[in-house]
């Protein structure tokens, strides 16, 4: 579903080119940190790090939902070239995460942490930039940005405790 065509003023249409690129980048690091929280969780289940993600990974799935909506709302059209090429990275970076191409699983692990915090400090930085313009689109007035932020803030600090420690281990001499 395309945007209803209104008139625009000039340099309208440039933004809106700008903020589909821009969404459908998120939209494949949301893809990407989904699937990387989810290996993340069943790789781990019944550690204490698969007890984080076992609560992150939905939180991670859902904030790429409510992407997916805004984007529908807004009349976005996915991109189906990013979304075949992160589809086809993500499969490529299991092994690497799993540890089979990295250096053992405690080097995967905390390289799979250092990512997905990464991705999700991108998120922080969506949802903060988006809330600079909700007057510009419609959508974003009705989403409470402010909750969204908080929610990707606390993701992000609970994944950097986790990398931390997953760090000291891949990276603190310990056999791997």
């Amino acid at each position: 579903m395309r945007r209803a065509v209104i008139p625009r003023v000039e340099g309208e249409e440039m933004a809106d080119k700008a903020m589909d690129v821009y969404l459908n980048d998120h939209l494949a690091g949301a893809m990407l940190g989904s699937a990387l929280a989810e290996q993340l969780r069943d790789e781990h289940e019944g550690t204490p790090l698969g007890n984080v993600m076992s609560s992150l990974a939905p939180q991670i799935e859902e904030d790429r939902k409510t992407l997916i909506d805004l984007m529908d709302r807004m009349g976005t059209s996915k991109n189906p070239v990013k979304q075949a090429t992160t589809w086809l990275t993500e499969k490529a970076t299991r092994p690497k995460f799993s540890g089979l191409t990295s250096g053992g699983p405690k080097v995967g692990t905390f390289m799979a942490l250092e990512n997905l915090t990464l991705g999700v400090e991108g998120k922080v930085s969506l949802w903060k930039a988006l809330k600079e313009v909700p007057d510009r689109y419609g959508p974003l007035e009705s989403m409470n940005l402010d909750d969204l932020i908080e929610r990707a803030e606390a993701q992000r600090n609970a994944l950097e405790r986790e990398r931390i420690a997953a760090g000291r281990l891949a990276l603190g001499g310990a056999a791997n």
